[in-house]
Formats: C-alpha cells, sequence, structure tokens
C-alpha cells in the first residue's frame, strides 16, 4: 500500500480505474469454482486455515512439487499476483498464504510486524510438515519474507522479495510520506474501499482498522542491514525498472547479498549466488499485472 494506492483510493470511489479494482473485477465466485486468486481449484489445489500464534491463517494450495509460500502486499491478498501465481503453480506446489486481517484471514488483536508475520508463516509450514521451503513475498509480504529467513533460517531454502526495502529509508521521500499521512486518511480510503469490487471478495476485511495498522507498521523506523547479512539463502531481489524505492537502495540491496562486487568472470564462475532482476517498463503497482516476474523467478528456483 503505496503513495499511488493512497491518492486513487482517495479519489476513485469506485477503485474502477485502480489496479485494485482491476485485479477484484476479474475474480468469481468460489461457488462457480475459482479461488480468491483467480486461479481455478483443481484436484491437486486445496484450501483451509491453519489457528497458528492465535491467528486462523487461511491458504490455498496450487499445483504440486516444491514448496513455494507466496506472501501478498498490504491491502490485498493473493489475488494481487495475479498470473504469476498460475504461472508458478505450473511447476510448483504453491501455498498462498493471507496474511493477518488480509483477505480471508480474520485480524487480531496483535499489530502488525514484519516479526510476528514471519512467525505465522514459520508456523503453517510446521502445521503442514514442511521442513523447508523457498519463499516470495511481494511488497509488505516482501518484508515478511525477509524476516522469514531473518528468523526462521534453517526453513527457508531460497527467499525472493520483489519490489521491497531492506531499511524504511530506501522508499521515495514521497513514499515515506504517504505512509505517514495514511492513518489520517484511513476513514476515506476504508469507504472507497468498501464501495469497491474488493469488499464483494473479502466482505469480512475490517478495512479502516487494516489501513491504520499498515499505517502504524509503516511509519516506524527499521533497518535490518546486521540479519540480512547473515541469510544464507539464496536470494532472487525483483524490482520494476521505475519502482517505489530508491536504485542506489537496490544496489545497496543486492551489495548487501554477496552481489556487484565483482566481475563473474568468462565462466560465471564467481558470480555471486544471489541475484538481481529489473523489471522493464514497470512501476511498483504494476510489477504484477503480467507474469513478467513468475518468468525470472521460475528460472531462479529450477537452477
Amino acid at each position: 500500500m503505496h503513495r499511488r494506492h493512497l491518492f486513487a483510493l482517495l479519489t476513485l470511489p469506485a477503485l474502477t480505474a485502480h489496479a485494485f479494482a482491476a485485479d477484484a473485477a476479474t475474480v468469481a465466485t468460489r461457488s462457480a469454482s475459482p479461488t480468491p486468486t483467480g486461479v481455478p481449484m483443481t484436484d491437486a489445489s486445496r484450501s483451509a486455515h491453519a489457528f497458528v500464534n492465535g491467528v486462523s491463517l487461511y491458504y490455498e494450495i496450487h499445483g504440486s512439487g516444491r514448496p513455494l509460500v507466496l506472501l501478498h502486499g498490504g491491502v490485498q491478498a493473493s489475488e494481487a499476483f495475479g498470473a504469476n501465481l498460475a504461472a508458478l503453480a505450473a511447476k510448483r506446489q504453491v501455498i498462498a498464504v493471507h496474511l493477518q486481517g488480509h483477505g480471508h484471514t480474520p485480524d487480531v488483536d496483535r499489530p502488525l510486524r514484519f516479526e510476528d508475520l514471519a512467525d505465522d508463516v514459520a508456523a503453517l509450514a510446521a502445521h503442514l510438515g514442511l521442513k523447508k521451503v523457498d519463499v516470495m513475498g511481494y511488497s509488505l509480504g516482501g518484508g515478511v519474507a525477509q524476516q522469514v529467513a531473518i528468523r526462521h533460517p534453517d526453513l527457508v531454502d531460497r527467499l525472493v522479495v520483489v519490489s521491497q526495502v531492506f531499511k524504511r529509508a530506501g522508499w521515495y521521500p514521497e513514499v515515506i510520506a504517504a505512509f505517514d499521512t495514511m492513518a489520517a486518511h484511513a476513514p476515506t480510503i476504508a469507504q472507497n474501499i468498501a464501495q469497491s469490487p474488493m469488499a464483494k471478495v473479502y466482505p469480512d476485511v475490517k478495512w479502516e482498522a487494516l489501513l491504520r495498522k499498515i499505517a502504524e507498521l509503516e511509519s516506524r523506523d527499521y533497518d535490518w542491514t546486521a540479519q540480512l547479512a547473515g541469510v544464507k539463502a539464496r536470494t532472487l531481489l525483483v524490482f520494476a525498472d521505475a519502482d517505489a524505492m530508491r536504485p542506489e537502495h537496490m544496489v545497496e540491496f543486492y551489495k548487501l547479498l554477496g552481489g556487484g562486487r565483482q566481475d563473474a568472470g568468462m565462466d560465471g564462475s564467481t558470480r555471486p549466488a544471489s541475484q538481481w532482476a529489473v523489471v522493464p517498463n514497470a512501476t511498483h503497482y504494476n510489477l504484477l499485472t503480467t507474469d513478467a516476474v513468475a518468468k525470472a523467478v521460475s528460472v531462479f528456483l529450477d537452477r
């Protein structure tokens, strides 16, 4: 949930010109067989709730193969991944989680914290009997994914962070300013969402409360430099070429993971374990509207 999201929700009561509406309008009801992600349920797919850490955590499983936990951004739930989810599920067992207060996971009397949300994900993996998973998160979910790798290093094999910073100062100043004023606009934004197709998909979400919790989370300062330096999971960073964070931060993130330090050599033998991808002609807000992210991620996960 960032600056363009905030302005769009304030100015477009029906959200018809916003990506939220475009995504939500494509979602059919469960009686028509698709899930809220827009991916049809098959014999290999199921959805359920797991009671972990006091949270009734909703999740869907699509496809089969090595498990890949998918973590959405703020306000939306897993439908935000669009065609990327189906593309990834073609080869993997994709576990699409709805984080606390989002989608079909009810809120609880607990503030939103990246660390707590990460612990919920780890508890879900234990609930499912998974000892090793790959984790991919977008935006707010990318912060959660980082914390899963930091706090539960034995669980994460490969980590994919999509369009997210590792410290708050990485965002552009106007994005930080939008975070800092989000709580004041929460009632208006919530009213607009309540009139949108998304509200029909997720009728039980308490929109104003969720927005206030996201605002409080994103207004807190954080810097995970020291913690990420110890992460052993091979990591892929994915950004839009016109993303919401400063390009210097993207480079800093990649270097923190061991990249950008030397030439890879003619045979690539000295290339770093972690990778960096930039999607052209994309922004933070439309990065997931095609399957471009899934294509980059699939190459990374298959190697």
